[in-house]
């Protein structure tokens, strides 16, 4: 892991539009909002002061009218976590009829605005039961209903009452899409006419291991978002074995789990022998992929502008980062699951490319990032980049031009962070060795 770093303020650091607020209390640490990312409360308030300034979002959702929703399910359900193992599970219900599945199917949602996004996931009402993760193979109230939904092929024509008008209140998240207003559930019928053939297979196959049945189902070409959804509702794994499983955990573990399958065939390929560079900037978000020649390992940096969501210094940057080498990692990565959704993203470009390498993802976030949208945009965006043909460079010192040509943060910063550049600038290959010898 690298250590977060923090700096003064930046001498020549391009102004950016002042978004900062006053959160009476918060603790003097820079890098403490980009730890926590309201997931621990570190700095030992109830809840997130900075989630808070977003209740303002609240005027502009859509409210349900009383406790009745007739509407479509695109479909989608979310798990919650707290009160484990007792959790909150319910459907994603919107108002409107018909097909509605764009907004739950995060694949489709690159190149869309923040806007856009948000308007997608705050149409979505959320009810809510109290079920226990180890019923996911019991017959509960509910359960086989939306275990049901978690396999359905298309939109889902849904009736539901509430026990209670449903509150308009914005979830936020850094690991999943927001999602709008909730409440508790009194019932639901829910209109499942057709199933996908392969999640409904394999939920049938009880002998069939929950890690089989994801690489199984990624391999036939399932959505990664679909299978995070039907592995968050308990439909797959071996009989006795099934559990639901939060939506925030469930979606970093398919990307831990599909990332090291797909590693494991990388590891067999030739490796690479030039420098590839990919850049893409969306969401406010500027992003550098580089492939570096030689056996693979893997790296991802984040560097929070001032400003941004999780840094709300007027003047200090924030850089934090992990890494792997060629046998992986055992330890969970500090800036969590936007580590393991790059590194699904990369191995799948390392196997289009047919090559190992090692793999620096460097991301410089700025701040038109207004809200954590989930780590889908890290998935999708990073696999964007990769489509997109990439700049062979002629070495590192090229690599340097463009990381400085790129980035508002000075190249020092980057450079300072990264092991895998580091290492790639002070260790000689051995072929490198021997040619030199040779010469």
């Amino acid at each position: 892991m690298n250590a977060p770093s923090t700096s003064p303020p930046i001498p020549g650091l391009a102004p950016v539009p002042s978004l900062s607020w006053s959160i009476p209390g918060l603790r003097e640490d820079p890098t403490m909002c980009i730890r926590c990312r309201s997931a621990q409360l570190l700095c030992g308030k109830p809840v997130c002061p900075i989630l808070l300034k977003y209740r303002a979002f609240e005027r502009t959702l859509p409210m349900v009218d009383g406790v009745e929703l007739a509407g479509s399910s695109p479909p989608g359900l979310f798990v919650g976590r707290f009160g484990y193992p007792k959790v909150s599970v319910g459907p994603l219900l919107s108002p409107e009829h018909g097909s509605t599945e764009l907004l739950d199917t995060p694949e489709e949602w690159v190149g869309r605005s923040v806007s856009d996004v948000i308007g997608f996931r705050t149409s979505l009402v959320r009810g809510t039961t109290r079920i226990r993760v180890t019923d996911a193979e019991r017959s509960v109230p509910m359960l086989e209903d939306l275990q049901l939904l978690g396999i359905a092929g298309e939109s889902v024509e849904s009736e539901a009452t509430f026990r209670r008008p449903p509150r308009g209140h914005l979830a936020l998240s850094d690991a999943t899409p927001p999602f709008g207003p909730s409440a508790p559930i009194e019932r639901v019928r829910l209109d499942v006419r057709r199933v996908d053939p392969d999640l409904d297979r394999l939920s049938s196959d009880t002998d069939a291991n929950a890690r089989l049945a994801v690489t199984e189902l990624y391999g036939r070409g399932v959505r990664v978002s679909r299978i995070q959804r039907a592995f968050s509702v308990g439909v797959l794994g071996r009989r006795g074995r099934r559990r639901l499983v939060p939506t925030r955990w469930s979606i970093t573990a398919v990307d831990d789990l599909l990332s090291k399958r797909n590693l494991e065939r990388v590891r067999e390929l030739p490796e690479l022998s030039e420098v590839l560079l990919f850049r893409l900037t969306a969401l406010d978000n500027r992003w550098l992929i580089v492939l570096l020649p030689g056996a693979y390992r893997y790296e991802s940096i984040e560097a929070w502008y001032p400003n941004t969501l999780w840094n709300p210094s007027p003047s200090q940057l924030v850089v934090m980062g992990d890494h792997e080498w060629h046998d992986g990692r055992t330890t969970y990565a500090s800036i969590g699951g936007c580590y393991y959704a790059a590194r699904l993203a990369t191995s799948e470009g390392l196997l289009r490319l047919g090559r190992q390498a090692g793999v620096v993802v460097l991301r410089e976030v700025h701040p038109g990032e207004i809200l954590p949208l989930g780590v889908w945009n890290v998935r999708e965006y990073v696999r964007s980049a990769l489509r997109t043909p990439p700049e062979r460079l002629s070495g590192l010192p090229e690599l340097s031009e463009r990381i400085r040509g790129t980035f508002a943060i000075p190249l020092d910063r980057w450079l300072a962070s990264s092991a895998l550049l580091h290492d790639a600038r002070t260790q000689r290959r051995l072929d490198e060795w021997i040619d030199a010898r040779a010469g």
